[in-house]
């Protein structure tokens, strides 16, 4: 990383948190290896003559000043910077998927940027997981009133969730069928146009949901356990998780070091799968987070052993 540059495409830098934030965390490393800090966001980026640019800031301390950038006067085209990465958290929305298209131009034109723009376009992060459903617990991705309400009968307890969400956001647990139910499932599908995911409830929740990065085709061999608390069933630090760093288990390793295959080979660096005890039931390639948190615990750096992978 020594004299190179490296492009940040973000939310805005002041609604990270310097203290969680794995994209900070990476800025961090990359300026440590003697590497220039740069950052934008999607609304930056543009195509004129021929070439995609954007325009963008230098944040000059990562460590002291993560959230202070100066706006450099000139725009500059992709395929200058030598790295490039898209840290833009979900929702994948139009302009998520617009921004995707003039980074893969960019690519096109010569831009190295990590993770790749195509796989970004070409997996929902929970329905990418599909294909590798023998490790998932029973799922079904539905709209209509009649198959929620044949999944509801398999099973005591269920999980209802959207296919675009984050952070366990709209995430809903049914104890039993009831109409206050069949409200929520019409409202999440828009009155059953949109698709979304039911899945068995696995009560191995309660002892962690586990985030596994998976790096350059590779398992860290630390995951984050996210812990459900307060009577919560949700273990997303975002939804008031405790994270607590544990070895991966054989099983875990095992679908981890599979599921690695692919994702290298669809050039996705920097993933994050969730499992729930031997259970898969995501993959996340926009913005994976959980990196900080290992590091604090551990003292064993994921972003370090990222950027010396690439």
């Amino acid at each position: 990383m020594q004299g190179t540059s490296s492009l940040f495409i973000t939310d805005p830098l002041d609604e990270l948190n310097p203290k969680k934030d794995t994209t900070i965390l990476w800025m961090q490393e990359v300026y440590a290896m003697g590497g220039q800090i740069l950052q934008c966001e999607m609304k930056d980026l543009i195509y004129k003559d021929q070439q995609t640019f954007a325009n963008f800031s230098e944040i000059k301390d990562p460590n002291h000043h993560p959230q202070i950038n100066e706006k450099v006067d000139e725009i500059k085209a992709l395929k200058d910077f030598d790295y490039i990465f898209m840290r833009k958290d979900p929702p994948v929305d139009e302009d998520y998927m617009n921004a995707l298209h003039l980074l893969s131009q960019a690519e096109s034109e010569g831009a190295n940027i990590v993770n790749r723009p195509s796989a970004l376009q070409k997996f929902n992060e929970k329905i990418f997981a599909l294909q590798f459903s023998n490790w998932m617990p029973d799922t079904s991705v539905i709209c209509k009133e009649e198959d929620f309400k044949r999944f509801q009968k398999k099973y005591s307890t269920i999980i209802l969730k959207p296919l675009d969400g984050m952070g366990g956001e709209s995430i809903y647990k049914f104890n039993e069928s009831s109409e206050d139910d069949l409200e929520i499932f019409k409202s999440l599908t828009n009155n059953y146009q949109t698709m979304v995911m039911v899945q068995n409830f696995l009560p191995e929740i309660y002892d962690g949901d586990y985030r596994i990065l998976i790096i350059h085709g590779k398992p860290f061999p630390i995951a984050l356990a996210r812990i459900p608390q307060g009577g919560s069933f949700k273990g997303n630090l975002a939804a008031g998780g405790i994270g607590e760093a544990r070895e991966l288990s054989d099983d875990q390793t095992k679908v981890s070091v599979e599921i690695g295959k692919l994702l290298l080979n669809e050039g996705i660096m920097f993933a994050g799968i969730d499992m729930i005890g031997s259970y898969l039931t995501e993959i996340n390639i926009t913005s994976p987070t959980g990196a900080r948190e290992i590091l604090s615990q551990t003292g064993k750096n994921p972003i370090k052993t990222l950027l010396q992978s690439i």
